[in-house]
């Protein structure tokens, strides 16, 4: 880091990624902010700036060393699973004078969720950091570091009654062309396909083979409106509907509610052929697909689809997962975030799971913009309507 980089960087105060301390005086506190910055996008600590004023103060050599040794400790014995920082000593000219900082910084951690040697997770908020103690928050942490899938949890409450045999018959019918009777279809076979687990129903697996998948997880759906004007906050609406069922269910429920609400235009055809939707219909497929298999289940709320007069949005929770990021995606990296659904949707939808439906989407309707929201946690595409 040059001079000039800290300069600016304290310039702006404490964020979520920097934090200014005097002196290390407090192994807990410093082990609780690694702890943040490593369960959330990493971070910078700066030594020898008052972090109530971020004057420049420094540090002397003997203080560089011993806050040095320390970090290293804290670092292995204060933070679980320990983490590796990289530390470095920038020198600044402030008041005609040069003043030592020592600048530590902690990687985004790829092991989450981080503790301190008590156990407590902490997380970053702003420019200061919380403990976490929702349930949710720690399963998205496991999600994150690849712990965990949560498609494969339990549903509670759940049984072998509520899926729907046919459902079943119509995948394997898909994976190996054998055709079978309701009787076939047992707890056992379910439990070997990953559709039950200790008598209850995956989350994958009630969400393909449910007979009510929102009985059980009523957020899980699609809310798809068509508004008049281009305004959210608008009051009225051409159509609106809450689209439940399976996956595949929604997925082609939704694609009619795009065919009702969106225009249908000649676009060089013969006056006897049927329109053509004014967006390319290849995109919204994959769009929606992705929206339903790629979204984070572990956030209790619904894919959103609104049709405004000059675009539309597709709003899944969850942002993207990992290092994912909009520039990567669109070449074709994935990560897989839900390994049930990817499987099931791989057999029952169009769905390849390759990464390569974005660049299909990019191809056919090459304006597409992808918003990716961190803070939000939530992932938007949009697409404007030039009819």
């Amino acid at each position: 880091m040059t001079e000039t980089e800290l300069t600016e960087i304290v310039a702006c105060g404490e964020t979520s990624k920097v934090q200014f301390k005097e002196l290390l005086d407090n192994n807990d506190s410093i082990a609780a902010e690694m702890v943040a910055m490593a369960n959330a996008d990493g971070g910078q600590i700066l030594f020898g700036i008052k972090d109530k004023t971020g004057e420049v103060c420094g540090l002397d050599y003997a203080k560089i060393q011993e806050i040095g040794n320390k970090l290293a400790i804290i670092a292995s014995d204060f933070v679980k699973p320990q983490i590796f920082i990289t530390t470095e000593v920038v020198t600044l000219q402030t008041d005609g004078e040069k003043k030592r900082v020592l600048v530590a910084t902690i990687e985004k951690g790829i092991s989450k969720p981080y503790k301190d040697k008590n156990g407590v997770i902490w997380l970053k908020q702003g420019g200061d950091k919380r403990r976490l103690t929702d349930n949710n928050e720690q399963i998205r942490l496991f999600q994150q570091s690849g712990q965990l899938y949560v498609d494969e949890m339990i549903v509670p409450y759940t049984s072998f009654e509520d899926i729907d045999k046919e459902k079943v018959i119509e995948y394997l019918t898909k994976i190996d062309g054998f055709e079978r009777d309701k009787d076939d279809i047992t707890p056992t076979l379910c439990k070997n396909i990953n559709i039950l687990k200790d008598n209850r129903l995956t989350l994958g697996g009630l969400m393909f083979f449910g007979k009510k998948p929102q009985k059980y997880r009523p957020a899980f759906c699609i809310k798809a409106v068509a508004f008049y004007g281009n305004e959210l906050a608008g009051t009225q609406y051409r159509d609106s509907q809450e689209i439940t069922g399976t996956i595949p269910k929604m997925f082609d429920d939704v694609m009619h509610f795009f065919n009702r609400n969106l225009h249908h235009t000649q676009q060089g055809q013969n006056f006897n052929n049927d329109g053509i939707l004014e967006i390319s219909e290849i995109a919204l497929q994959e769009l929606v697909q992705n929206a339903l298999t790629h979204r984070d289940y572990s956030i209790n709320g619904s894919v959103r689809v609104f049709i405004f007069d000059n675009r539309i949005e597709i709003i899944s929770p969850g942002c993207l997962p990992n290092s994912l990021t909009i520039e990567n995606i669109k070449l074709g990296n994935a990560v897989v975030r839900n390994n049930l659904v990817v499987s099931f949707a791989s057999k029952l939808m169009m769905y390849k799971g390759l990464g390569s439906g974005i660049i299909r989407a990019l191809r056919v309707q090459p304006d597409i913009i992808f918003e990716n929201d961190r803070s939000g946690e939530l992932f938007k595409v949009i697409i404007e309507r030039k009819n």
